[in-house]
């Protein structure tokens, strides 16, 4: 652990700034500090304390040590920010304002308000240079440990040889973070994880101001953070704040330049601060945090920090004109590491190829030539058949890769004859830096959160496995997966009652219509081996966020010589097996689709005329248009759903006079077939079921 200080005047204020820095760059952060508090008093609303005292910081990395480019907010080159504390949105804001990113005084104004490119929290594919959507805590941090993954990852597919720190792949992740942020256990998760791979790329610049909503935080938050990230294998950096409580800008940029010198351990920069410096009355309260400062005490802060205060929204045209110099170094910047670029697409053609393709998000032809057709007379659990394809797709596709939480082995996530992602430093036998194999350890949230990292990262695909009913710890970065709309996949195993003896604990109930109700994210729940093939395909092509379910038992592979292709995957739902005139559609998911088969024939013996629907992915179906809907799900034919988990969302699809075949209560201990029957979920009950529908 270092400290990092700088010697202060009798009044407390900072003798010395930053080779380099100069009165304008005083005057940016002053005006900085004034447009927070300026747009959270216009709109009423928002959090400016945060923006206020971080406004140096930001100011300082976005001047001195960010490499970027705001010409070109995806430059392949770049450092990547996260703004962990996404309530202080202001802090990025205000940069992207000052850095020349597109975002203009008009949108300062505008902030939180309708159709603003200024949102209450950064939004990915919103505002140009949001990385990532941000706001609930925690999870800009655990995205970060998976984008400095992903940049390792991709630095092995790309210039593996190059020495380290010397690669034009070479770069770092930034983070600033609350002590929210610190508190919430998805970061603690990724933390531990990330000092386990060494990540030194990743840099996390602690916003220690000991303020929260309710106050003080050691009413809850007493730990030492510092010891803490020094426990998990982090190089730690305490900087103290000046005597009148002012960010000391001397000891932070030594504090950043020591980060970037650290290639093996991944940074965490204690930084004490005061929360809404220097307002007279709000510093260091909590009500700074998320209140408006009031007219009175903005215009006195003003006075303190020598601006007019009677200007709101001020910025003089010559301070903009110097913050906007960062444009013409980045230029200087991007200039050499093109240069560098095309020296290294000379040396390395098909690497180059391999990176225009992943830049462009295309598949190779024939990518999914490898993916097996299952035959039919064997039962296959589905998470088996997943496992199979999952390395089939792993051989046309290197940018593919994943792992689980602990589970590899029952939920069949392990790419054969890889490596695990672990650092040269690592004991583990087929330790690898460039791995394929990511360990994530028993963190689902973690891993949720680090799959949402590697994905935004921008050039690989990754998968995450656990059990479906742990889904419930990783909603919230699944959740954030859809609202940002990103390719993350995720990997869902043991997905009923199917688990059996393991109990209710471990047995999902309400999970398919709670996964489901996230708007976004594609449930994908098949029937047999070759839905699963079908599925995968699908999945990869549509590079959309999605969870797959799959089964722990084995499962009828169904002779397609009888029933239906299994093309009809990628259409959600489709005819499986048909009748002439049916009176009556049995639609199933997953385990219960041959449940469905079995009963139509049992039915069919009773001059009952059945048609079997396979809907493995809801959201799929929703999106084709009527004529094929009505084509599935004839209007007018009475239509039963089968599921072995509640029915909330299935009478959207049966109608009022529809019949949901579910379980609305926990399982039990049991032998699975046990289960099943006693549930209710056998030929016998469907039938009895079907044939009680009122006429």
């Amino acid at each position: 652990m270092e400290s990092v200080s700088i010697v202060e005047d009798k009044n407390g204020c900072k003798m010395s700034t930053p080779a380099g820095w100069t009165n304008l760059d005083d005057r940016a952060v002053s005006y900085a500090r004034a447009l927070a508090a300026d747009a959270v008093q216009k709109v009423g609303n928002g959090h400016p304390g945060t923006a206020m005292s971080l406004a140096p910081v930001a100011y300082s990395l976005f001047q001195r040590h960010l490499v970027h480019d705001p010409s070109d907010p995806q430059w392949l080159g770049r450092d990547r920010f996260i703004l962990s504390c996404g309530h202080s949105s202001l802090t990025l804001y205000i940069q992207l304002y000052l850095s020349g990113y597109g975002l203009e005084m008009k949108d300062l104004e505008s902030f939180r308000t309708w159709g603003s490119l200024t949102p209450g929290h950064p939004e990915f594919g919103h505002t140009a240079g949001v990385e990532m959507t941000t706001g609930p805590l925690g999870q800009g941090v655990a995205t970060a440990v998976g984008m400095a993954m992903a940049a390792r990852f991709e630095r092995g597919l790309l210039d593996p040889n190059t020495p380290q720190s010397q690669s034009i792949f070479d770069h770092r992740i930034w983070v600033i973070c609350s002590d929210g942020d610190l508190q919430e256990g998805v970061s603690a998760e990724a933390s531990s994880l990330a000092g386990t791979q060494n990540l030194g790329s990743l840099n996390v610049i602690y916003d220690d101001n000991r303020i929260s909503i309710e106050g003080d935080t050691h009413n809850a938050f007493t730990e030492d953070v510092s010891a803490r990230y020094v426990a998990y294998g982090w190089h730690v950096i305490d900087v103290a704040a000046q005597a009148n409580g002012d960010v000391d800008l001397v000891a932070l940029d030594a504090a950043m330049n020591s980060a970037k010198a650290e290639l093996i351990r991944p940074t965490l920069i204690r930084l004490k601060s005061v929360i809404a410096w220097p307002a007279p009355k709000a510093q260091g309260t909590a009500a700074s945090h998320g209140s408006a400062l009031g007219a009175d005490e903005i215009k006195a802060t003003k006075q303190v920090l020598g601006l007019n205060p009677e200007e709101d929204f001020a910025m003089p045209a010559e301070v903009l004109a110097h913050a906007r110099k960062v444009k013409e170094r980045s230029a200087t910047n991007r200039i050499a590491w093109e240069k560098s670029f095309e020296t290294w697409k000379a040396a390395q053609p098909e690497k180059a190829a391999l990176l225009a393709r992943l830049r462009k998000k295309e598949l190779p032809s024939n990518w999914d030539r490898d993916i097996p057709v299952f035959a039919p007379g064997k039962d296959l659990a589905t998470r088996a058949a997943s496992g199979e394809v999952i390395n089939a797709i792993a051989e046309q596709l290197p940018e593919f890769w994943g792992g689980s939480a602990d589970l590899a082995g029952s939920n069949n996530t392990s790419i054969k004859g890889a490596q695990s992602f672990l650092p040269t430093t690592s004991s583990i036998a087929n330790a690898n830096p460039y791995g394929r194999i990511i360990h994530f350890g028993i963190r689902e949230h973690a891993m949720g959160a680090i799959l949402n990292g590697i994905t935004l990262h921008g050039l690989t695909r990754s998968f995450g496995g656990t059990f479906a009913v742990f889904s419930d710890y990783m909603r919230p970065a699944v959740r954030l997966a859809a609202l940002m709309n990103i390719g993350s996949i995720f990997v869902w195993t043991h997905d009923s009652i199917g688990v059996g003896e393991d109990g209710p604990t471990h047995q999902p109930i309400e999970h398919f219509a709670a996964l489901r109700a996230i708007p976004g994210l594609d449930v994908v729940r098949p029937g047999d081996a070759n839905e699963v093939a079908q599925a995968w395909k699908t999945i990869i092509r549509r590079n959309r966020p999605v969870g797959i379910l799959l089964s722990r038992q084995n499962l009828p592979v169904l002779d397609r010589t009888i029933y239906n292709s299994a093309d009809g995957v990628s259409k959600g739902a489709y005819v499986l097996k048909d009748a002439d005139k049916p009176s009556v559609i049995l639609i199933a998911t997953g385990s219960e689709v041959s449940l469905a088969i079995d009963s139509a024939i049992a039915l069919e013996s009773q001059g009952v005329q059945v048609r079997v629907v396979s809907a493995p992915c809801l959201e799929w179906f929703d999106e084709q248009d009527q004529s094929y809907k009505d084509s599935v799900l004839s209007p007018g034919v009475i239509k039963v759903s089968i599921e072995v988990g509640i029915s909330q969302g299935w009478h959207k699809y049966i109608g009022d006079k529809g019949l949901a075949i579910s379980l609305e209560h926990y399982g039990a201990s049991a032998d699975a077939k046990k289960l099943f029957k006693e549930f209710g979920f056998s030929v016998d009950n469907v039938v009895a079921q079907v044939k009680g529908i009122p006429k």
